[in-house]
């Protein structure tokens, strides 16, 4: 997990910035967060890149940087991100979205209606490497 933070799971200000990027709060405290964007990268954090806007009439928009506190996990949180999710990018004109899920992801993911296009591993360095799913889903 060590190695994934930064290359894989890591906070794209980019999101933020594009109002694509939401969080549920308990108590003042963010239990989770999630969201999307129509720009081209599928996970990522912070990148020194020019990221393409994606075309809503060709291009699915990306479901992007999900993450739940573990000790809120399995309670309705990653579902309602991704139900604001999925109507925010009906709203900006998409007709569909695609996401990468890690593997603890996955369940949340099919659950919801995404199916599996791919499964492959992200490498980390060090011989290290991440078993992902590319999923999408026509909205």
């Amino acid at each position: 997990m060590e190695a994934a933070l930064g290359p894989v799971f890591g906070v794209d200000r980019q999101l933020i910035r594009d109002g694509t990027y939401f969080v549920v709060e308990q108590d003042g405290g963010i239990v989770g967060c999630g969201g999307w964007s129509r720009r081209r990268a599928v996970f990522g954090g912070d990148r020194d890149r020019a990221d393409a806007s994606l075309d809503p009439a060709l291009d699915p928009a990306r479901v992007r940087a999900f993450f739940v506190h573990p000790h809120w996990a399995r309670r309705g949180i990653g579902r309602r991100i991704l139900a604001a999710c999925e109507e925010a990018i009906r709203d900006a004109g998409f007709q569909s979205a695609i996401l990468v899920a890690s593997l603890a992801g996955e369940p949340l993911y099919a659950a919801s209606g995404y199916l599996v296009l791919e499964r492959y591993d992200v490498p980390l360095g060090g011989g290290l490497a991440l078993p992902v799913v590319r999923m999408s889903k026509d909205l």
